[in-house]
């Protein structure tokens, strides 16, 4: 949480500034009151309300990275405490009405706060619908421990010779396609040599992270073994297989993967192979699938073929 936090020092800069100076301000232009002359319910609510703004600005911002959500929402809630603050500030000094400023300050962020806040949560509930959709893929799976792989946790290929021979099955009873989808990392063992094994697990784990978010919610992608995937696409026919497969090479294609210790930029390339099956058996439907990978490879990278 403390890194997090450093994220947003400027941020909290602000706050830090903004305490002091509206204390200075009106107490240049206000009269203390008396002790008999403070309302302290509303001391209570107003200033108690205040402090909760920012604690929960301090609980948000802590979890979060920089971004425009966690801009909108910290503007909503930074808003809201002005209000609140200056509010308080009131109860304890006497500011003359004609000191306009305070008025503002009182009225005016609450409701422009409030709709910042609003759009921020929007967005960080968008957000957060594309995370669970992401976890749901994982779910079908990640019950079945032994069948789960420790580096991308994803499913490995046993679980996926299981799974097609269920789908195969309904598939026959249906009358519907299943497509079959080999991905395979272009020279990966590049780098391992150059950067080592544990800056190419992380690849693999962030390739998983980017294929599960081009995936539909039924699909299924395993682990199939080294630098190669495996999407089984249910009731899936050739051409929108096709579809799918030349999206996810783009999308790893564009994919700007830094490395951890240097930062630096290594462009990632595909190649995928498509094995359609309306009536074949797991093993039948992987090994077509491996071979017309093997032949999308000898095109070069991003290169895409489907069985015959």
């Amino acid at each position: 949480m403390a890194q997090t936090l450093k994220l947003h020092s400027l941020k909290w800069l602000c706050v830090a500034l903004y305490l002091p100076l509206s204390l200075i301000a009106a107490f240049m232009v206000g009269d203390p009151k008396g002790w008999d002359g403070i309302d302290w319910l509303d001391v209570f609510g107003e200033g108690g309300g205040a402090l909760l703004v920012l604690g929960w600005a301090l609980l948000i911002l802590g979890s979060r990275p920089a971004g425009t959500v966690s801009n909108l929402i910290f503007a909503g809630l930074g808003l809201i405490f002005v209000s609140l603050w200056q509010d308080n500030l009131d109860e304890f000094l006497l500011i003359p009405d004609v000191q306009l400023w305070d008025t503002w300050l009182e009225n005016l962020p609450m409701p422009i706060g409030m709709v910042m806040l609003t759009l921020g949560l929007v967005r960080w509930y968008g957000e957060q619908r594309i995370l669970m959709s992401q976890l749901s893929k994982r779910e079908r799976f990640m019950r079945e421990h032994r069948s789960v792989d420790p580096v991308t946790r994803l499913a490995s290929a046993a679980y996926l010779s299981q799974q097609l021979e269920i789908e195969l099955k309904r598939a026959r009873q249906d009358c519907s396609p299943v497509s079959l989808v080999m991905i395979d990392l272009d020279d990966f063992d590049r780098i391992n040599r150059r950067f080592g094994f544990e800056e190419g697990d992380r690849m693999l784990q962030s390739v998983t992270e980017l294929l599960l978010l081009n995936l539909r919610d039924g699909d299924l992608l395993c682990h199939y073994g080294g630098d190669r995937f495996a999407v089984m696409l249910a009731q899936t026919g050739e051409t929108m297989a096709a579809i799918i497969t030349r999206e996810l090479i783009a999308a790893v294609h564009h994919f700007a993967y830094r490395t951890g210790r240097e930062g630096e930029r290594i462009s990632i390339t595909a190649s995928a192979g498509v094995a359609l099956a309306l009536s074949a058996s797991p093993q039948d439907l992987m090994a077509r699938a491996n071979r017309a990978l093997a032949s999308a490879k000898e095109q070069g990278a991003d290169g895409c073929e489907s069985a015959a």
